[in-house]
């Protein structure tokens, strides 16, 4: 599993708030879910997004927009219609006491005119357990990344044929929103450049693929700077000098820093004990395991998972 796969493998669309809406203007959408990714497809049209910390982004007709969350967030059709009658309308079916569910909205059309001046594709997206954190930190606040105008027509298509079509309808539109997720973020990483995060730049490169994939498909395995260096099919030195300017860190660095990110959320998430954790991301005993987790964190393993929970 590629690092990107595995950072994506805790957030998915199942049973998220999935939304085509066809408004007039003037509207607004405040999202208060406090989802950790929203995703907004502008298909027709275009707003404004007015984020909580005074960023506003505009978006029009081929923009995807991912907002990170939690905190609330609103789209408009103008920054300036706010203070004036509009139609207003809000996502918040996640909290337990929320009246609505991602069922009675899976797929659902809403808005006030079939034939509005603009149409959304929204979906919110649920997180389960810590793993996707680390890909969290490397995003913005908001990302806005171009589709061509065919790509929207046949979303739009497909989120027409879902409403029409009840049975299966909400997993079709998760599945189709868990692709949509994953292009728009590989589209923006690669637009990012030297700007992306380092595990995804690697991904790029002829020499460090091979060893980054097979690192992240077994992390389990005693990985050596010789053993990387030997399926990336160049010389220890060559292939350490490479990582290391590539990276930013050297080899075994980089994957200590993995092993402990991924032992973090098993930690948090699983009911492992240290030993099975400690097998799991690479160590062949707890003693191993829990100094070098304090040496990185500055706490123990098991204080670290009380402190969590």
């Amino acid at each position: 599993m590629d690092p990107l796969s595995s950072l994506l493998s805790g957030i998915r669309a199942e049973g998220s708030v999935v939304s085509h809406a066809v408004l007039t203007a003037p509207w607004s959408i405040r999202f208060t879910d406090g989802a950790p990714l929203t995703m907004v497809s502008v298909l027709r049209g275009g707003g404004t997004l007015l984020l909580s910390d005074g960023t506003e982004r505009a978006v029009s007709v081929g923009d995807t927009a991912i907002v990170r969350g939690p905190a609330p967030f609103r789209l408009v059709d103008g920054p300036t219609t706010l203070d004036r009658p509009h139609t207003e309308y809000e996502i918040a079916c996640f909290p337990p006491d929320a009246e609505c569910t991602a069922q009675e909205l899976g797929g659902i059309r809403w808005g006030t005119d079939p034939d509005g001046a603009t149409a959304l594709i929204v979906g919110a997206y649920r997180a389960s357990g810590h793993r996707h954190e680390r890909l969290l930190r490397a995003l913005p606040s908001v990302l806005v990344i171009n589709e061509d105008v065919e790509v929207c027509a046949w979303l739009e298509t497909a989120a027409a044929d879902a409403a029409r079509l009840p049975a299966g309808s909400q997993a079709l539109m998760d599945r189709l929103l868990d692709w949509a997720l994953v292009c728009t973020l590989r589209n923006w990483f690669d637009e990012a450049g030297a700007d992306a995060p380092s595990w995804y730049r690697g991904l790029a490169d002829p020499v460090l693929a091979p060893a980054l994939q097979a690192f992240h498909g077994r992390p389990a395995e005693p990985w050596t700077v010789a053993s990387l260096a030997h399926q990336a099919g160049v010389s220890r030195a060559l292939f350490a000098k490479r990582f290391t300017e590539l990276m930013g860190r050297p080899p075994l660095a980089y994957l200590t820093e993995c092993r402990m990110a991924d032992a973090e959320a098993l930690l948090t998430d699983t009911d492992l004990s240290i030993a099975q954790i400690a097998k799991s991301v690479g160590y062949a005993d707890a003693f191993g395991f829990s100094a070098a987790f304090k040496r990185h964190k500055g706490q123990s393993p098991s204080r670290f998972r009380a402190a969590a929970a």
